[in-house]
């Protein structure tokens, strides 16, 4: 064994020198199994070594020389594959090295894999309102890399976002720099794996092992074995194109990666960790298909949030050489926010580019598309044969050409849509009418629309460009198709209020798209770009106004402003603004109490919502007392709330009913609330209950509370904390001001801090009747977790000796990081100052502020605070000593403590205290010495000679707030 390993380590030396190539085969050569183990032993060992010596460059030199021919040989296959790009069809001569148009995408940490039962687009309203700042960014090459504060090994990571999104090309960029050698060197083998090529090997009886080589060649020169040596990273693409069963619960169990199971086997097992537990795997999916696989077989869940609002505008900029055009397309785009949004989706910034770069060069203005539909019907004559190559109003689609073929396209994506397939395989194409024979003609009539693409591995797979496409052509199909069946006798009118019946009663919204491109391509602007393939067979006209009255009888009949929303955007579709032009003079009004008195109707509280939503103003706090101190008006808002990062409705009379709504609004897996202020409410039980069922949900990601004289008593607080020890590792601060905890709720609270996951860093329990008991539980809690809290309000309770000497041990904890402290009216005498001062001494770099107010000290005890105060590690900025029974020798002992170290206190509060003639003027000398950096003072200056008057003033006219009496 030591023979090998000098062997090994003398080869690795001569491999490091930039002369020598790479491991040829023959040097592997080897029939021994267990030598060959021993040698990947020794090199992960040497890596190891390396690594830990910060010689990476080294380590991956090595690595990359040692690895077996057949790794470069996927690395080779996998670059050839990856290294370009395709906005729209897949064309070499129009792909891009990715390398070159690469923008890092905003993926965020995200919750757990559950259906969002909204339209993809509404959630990507609600995306736009997110703050950045209060998400975790990743970037892609991270994605297995543990995020701040977490312990655990990563082995699943899942993540989501809606399609076309950058999903794909994110994990096209992980590979690639893989395969380039630029990043995540230590890992061996990528594995692609994508669902839609999975799919066509549905009814196949295979090995995981067989599977690998059916797909990668290459690896048939590996071993079963070396797939346990090698660290391997499988990508699943796609998730919810997925056509497998895959049922984690029922599928039998499996443990070799030689045995033969069905596809959706192998992959359950595979998920689970029962083939292969040591490698890595990464799913991506769309948000509606994430919860198929269960949540303990998912270690990190991230999200693509697409482009925020800079890098919109630098695609556009890199996209367009005229620059000068380029900023008129991004203040086009700017005017219309429903635009704007989808400019999220970075396949929607190259539609728009696509059809705004042509028309800016050659319409005038009021041509231009505002609206969605405007927007895709353009593109969709742009991307069809022409008659001419000039594009004005007496431009037409030859319909001879394209009629048919749209239609079929149409029914197709149709079908599709109702199905839930965003990916379809020639039995789709041929169900449809489609000849797969003459597949490649429907991509070449519509060149940017329907594309065919030869897989890496197994053959063609069919797509739109995106999922916004096809609900754009199932939505023409649909208007065409009623309009040319002469069976039928209703009116336009009657057909189009069905079909907003259809989408209201979807559960999950998923036609809230369609709808709003059905309606407007119903509306007359869009009749006269699509002349070539409506057939007139009347006047919509009269049609048009027809259904946006029923829309609007449909805004007032339902309750819900949230479910009114995309009826909204309908409306916008038609070009009727009305609604919402009722309610801008509420939005005009500034200050508080904006809609008080305001007798608003149910569809004119639901524009108000709309136009909130849809605002330019940044939704960040909503404060409910800018609107209304009601019931009502949260309610009405609560779609607002829910995308506000903060929400204060303190003071504002809420009930039952308000914490029910709330709870919802936690629960939601779309929710932006991180700071909630309810404080000053009378909550009551029931409402207290409705509370902690919402801050129980694993959805919920609260980080700041605040339930400041809510009547909270002992068994609410207990059924509250035990809500947030159940989901503990988001709440940052808790405020419990001025409640009844008892000793239960105290003990629950003792419990949750103790919790390794509780990273809570402000706690407030001013006056909530803590005795000696309570606070000791409390102070022994955060001393079992101490490096989280910055921030402690004890104020105004009864901590007793005990409850001090226990508060003391935590302050010395080394690991305590407490940077607050207020112990203010605690009836804390001389034992107990000089208890905690001494805590401090002996760890007094963290502590800035210090409140101990109200507490009747003694001589001894400020003796210790002097001398933590002249301390040159004690840093602390905010002293309070108000009605400290300080005498005039103490005070001087204090001051002259303060002048040995200056530089730090910024507030002193000396207030109510005997300080006499002699402790004024200790004052005045430390207000003149020039690294005296005091900001605030509160004294009693009672008797002074008029230099200490001058002195004090002099200063106080700058930086003191001084108190005068006599």
């Amino acid at each position: 064994m030591i023979s090998l390993m000098k062997k090994e380590l003398k080869r690795f030396k001569r491999l490091l020198s930039p002369d020598y190539p790479a491991c040829s085969e023959g040097e592997w050569d080897d029939d021994d199994k267990g030598q060959d183990r021993m040698r990947q032993g020794i090199l992960k060992i040497t890596l190891h070594i390396l690594r830990q010596m910060n010689q990476a460059d080294l380590a991956n030199t090595l690595q990359t020389k040692c690895a077996p021919v057949c790794q470069q040989k996927l690395k080779s296959k996998l670059k050839d594959k990856f290294q370009r790009i395709n906005e729209g069809i897949f064309n070499q001569i129009s792909s891009t090295l990715l390398n070159e148009i690469y923008t890092e995408l905003y993926i965020t940490e995200g919750g757990i894999g559950e259906v969002n039962n909204v339209h993809e687009v509404r959630q990507i309203e609600t995306a736009f309102r997110r703050p950045e700042t209060q998400e975790t960014s990743v970037k892609c090459n991270d994605i297995f890399k543990a995020l701040l504060g977490q312990n655990k090994p990563i082995r699943t990571v899942l993540t989501q976002g809606i399609a076309g999104i950058g999903k794909t090309v994110s994990v096209h960029k992980f590979i690639l720099d893989w395969a380039e050698g630029k990043d995540n060197q230590d890992v061996h083998f990528i594995f692609p794996l994508p669902f839609r090529e999975l799919n066509l090997m549905k009814e196949k009886y295979i090995s995981l092992m067989e599977l690998l080589h059916l797909f990668f060649k290459h690896t048939k020169e590996l071993k079963s074995t070396d797939y346990e040596d090698y660290k391997i990273v499988f990508i699943f693409d796609g998730m919810d194109e997925c056509r497998l069963p895959l049922n984690f619960a029922k599928n039998p169990n499996l443990f070799d990666i030689t045995e033969p199971a069905p596809v959706d086997v192998l992959l359950t097992n595979l998920i689970k960790g029962n083939l292969l537990p040591s490698a890595l795997l990464w799913i991506t999916s769309r948000p509606a298909a994430a919860s198929q696989i269960p949540p303990e077989c998912v270690d990190q869940v991230t999200e693509v949030r697409g482009f925020n609002d800079p890098q919109k505008d630098d695609y556009f900029r890199k996209r367009i050489i005229d620059q000068s055009l380029a900023n008129r397309i991004i203040s086009h785009i700017k005017s219309s926010r429903s635009l704007y949004i989808m400019c999220h989706i970075p396949v929607f910034c190259w539609i728009s580019a696509t059809v705004l770069q042509r028309l800016l060069c050659k319409a005038e203005s009021a041509q231009i598309p505002k609206t969605l539909t405007q927007m895709f019907t353009h593109f969709l004559i742009f991307q069809t044969k022409l008659k001419t190559q000039k594009y004005d109003e007496k431009y037409e689609v030859d319909p001879q050409m394209t009629q048919n073929n749209i239609l079929l396209l149409g029914k197709l994506a149709f079908e599709q849509l109702e199905k839930g397939n965003l990916i379809f395989y020639e039995e789709d194409l041929r169900e449809c009418g489609i000849d797969v024979r003459e597949a490649s003609v429907y991509s070449g009539i519509c060149t940017q629309i329907f594309r065919e693409e030869f897989e890496l591995y197994l053959g063609k797979v069919y797509s739109f460009v995106h999922l916004s496409i096809q609900e754009f052509l199932a939505a023409l199909f649909k208007l065409i198709s009623f309009i040319g069946n002469k069976e039928h006798n209703s009116k336009i009118t009657e057909f189009l209020k069905s079909e907003v019946n259809r989408a209201l009663k979807s559960e999950s919204g998923h036609l809230d798209l369609f709808i709003r491109f059905l309606l407007g391509l119903s509306s007359v602007s869009s009749q006269v770009l699509l002349r070539g393939l409506l057939a007139q067979t009347e006047s919509m006209s009269s049609s048009q106004e027809d259904i946006v009255e029923y829309i609007k009888i449909k805004i007032r009949e339902n309750s819900s402003p949230e479910k009114s929303i995309n009826l909204f955007h309908c409306l916008n579709e038609l070009n009727d603004h009305s609604l919402v032009q009722e309610v801008q003079t509420y939005l005009s009004k500034t200050g508080a109490s904006r809609l008080s008195g305001a007798r608003l109707s149910p569809s004119q509280w639901s524009a108000l919502v709309f136009a909130l939503l849809n605002s330019d103003d940044e939704l960040d706090e909503f404060n409910l007392r800018k609107f209304d101190k009601s019931e009502e008006c949260l309610l009405r808002l609560l779609p607002v709330v829910k995308t506000s990062r903060k929400a204060d409705l303190s003071g504002c009379g809420l009930t039952e009913k308000s914490c029910l709504a709330l709870s919802s609004a936690l629960s939601s897996n779309s929710t932006s609330l991180r700071e909630l202020n309810l404080s000053d409410n009378n909550l009551e039980d029931s409402g207290q209950k409705h509370l902690s069922t919402g801050l129980k949900n694993p959805h919920c990601k609260l980080e700041t509370l605040k339930l400041f004289d809510c009547s909270i008593g002992e068994e609410d607080c207990a059924a509250l904390i035990s809500a947030l020890k159940s989901n503990p590792s988001h709440l940052r601060e808790l405020n419990l001001n001025y409640n009844e905890p008892g000793e239960s709720g105290v003990k629950m609270l003792s419990n949750l801090l103790k919790d390794q996951c509780c990273k809570l860093e402000k706690l407030k329990l001013c006056d909530c009747s803590i005795k000696e008991k309570g606070f000791a539980a409390l102070a022994s809690a955060l001393k079992s977790n101490p490096s989280h809290m910055k921030k402690l309000v004890l104020s105004c309770n009864k901590p007793g000796d005990s409850g001090i000497k226990m508060l003391a041990a935590l302050l010395k904890d080394p690991h305590c990081k407490l940077e607050k402290l207020r112990l203010w009216k605690c009836k804390i005498g001389e034992q107990g100052c000089a208890v905690l001062t001494s805590a401090l001494r002996s760890n007094p770099s963290h502590l800035r502020e210090l409140n101990l107010n109200d507490n009747k000290l003694g001589d001894s005890a400020m003796k210790h605070l002097s001398d933590l105060l002249q301390d040159p590690h004690c840093k602390l900025e905010k002293l309070l000593l108000s009605e400290c029974s300080i005498g005039e020798e103490v005070c001087i002992a204090l001051i002259s403590a303060l002048m040995s170290n200056p530089s730090h206190i910024r507030a002193l509060n000396l207030a109510n205290n005997e300080l006499g003639h002699s402790g004024v003027k200790q004052i005045s000398d430390l207000l003149q010495n020039p690294q005296c950096k005091l900001e605030k003072l509160r004294c009693v200056l009672s008797y002074y000679h008029d230099i200490i008057k001058c002195n004090i003033e002099k200063h106080a006219s700058t930086i003191c707030t001084v108190m005068r009496q006599g």
